[in-house]
């Protein structure tokens, strides 16, 4: 199979069963997507070995489920067949709630940061709710497998407490936010 096959190159995709412009609203919420799982591939080389090897196993879980969600959203045919399902959420919320044992009660909000892994999930958070607002947009106007969106929600939680217990597991403790300072304080 070759890398280039030329057909995009008047600015239009294809999907499961249509051409669509490459800004199309679809295209750019399995864009966002893609980016994450990119930016999550970074996080996870960014993870210490042996450390932080259950979390490194998790993650790839997490890329082919990412995978399965920009499948579902490059369906336009009427005959779809979804990939993400219900309980791919509740497996979610169960990584939260193990992996949040291991962090300090959160009382204030944190900025990101601390290590490179932390600082990279906090990136994977952010990139997850601007793909889900994506998503939003889509459903807004199309039909699309809706737990996708749920997904990147419940998705965005486990990055956070990710970056968490990253940090806390080398010892770095999250800055807590505090309103505006001076600079000169």
């Amino acid at each position: 199979m070759k890398i280039y096959t030329r057909t995009g190159d008047q600015g239009e995709t294809g999907l499961v069963g249509a051409r669509r412009s490459k800004d199309d609203v679809r295209v750019e919420a399995y864009g966002t997507i893609d980016e994450l799982n990119s930016m999550l591939g970074e996080a996870i080389t960014r993870l210490e070995e042996v450390v932080h090897d259950d979390i490194k196993k998790d993650m790839i879980i997490i890329q082919h489920h990412l995978f399965d969600a920009g499948g579902d959203l490059a369906q336009v045919e009427e005959k779809r067949v979804y990939h993400v399902k219900a309980n791919m959420i509740d497996d979610l919320e169960q990584l939260i709630d193990r992996y949040d044992i291991e962090c300090p009660a959160l009382r204030n909000f944190v900025l990101p940061g601390g290590t490179k892994g932390a600082a990279a999930f906090h990136q994977c958070r952010v990139i997850a709710r601007r793909a889900e607002r994506r998503v939003v947009s889509l459903c807004s106007m199309e039909e699309t497998n809706l737990e996708v969106r749920r997904y990147l929600n419940r998705l965005s939680d486990l990055f956070f407490t990710l970056a968490r217990v990253v940090n806390v597991r080398a010892g770095e403790v999250d800055i807590p936010y505090k309103k505006t300072q001076s600079l000169s304080e």
